[in-house]
């Protein structure tokens, strides 16, 4: 899958997440990575992450970060 699609998923649930009254949205975030997301998808998110992370929202970073364990 392509790195401009993996961001704008990440992104939407991101933006889902933002709305929600739960204090750890990034949590929540990374939860929902970690729950449906395919491990070649989180990978590639990791690569991602690894080379900048372009594109993704702050929230959506930072969900991120945590569901591939990176502290890029």
């Amino acid at each position: 899958m392509s790195h401009d699609k993996l961001v704008r998923m990440a992104n939407q649930i991101a933006t889902f997440f933002e709305s929600q009254p739960d204090a750890d949205k990034a949590g929540c975030v990374a939860d929902h990575l970690r729950a449906f997301w395919e491990p070649r998808m989180l990978a590639q998110m990791g690569d991602h992450l690894a080379a900048g992370g372009d594109g993704l929202t702050p929230l959506a970073r930072a969900g991120c970060e945590r569901a591939v364990g990176a502290t890029v």
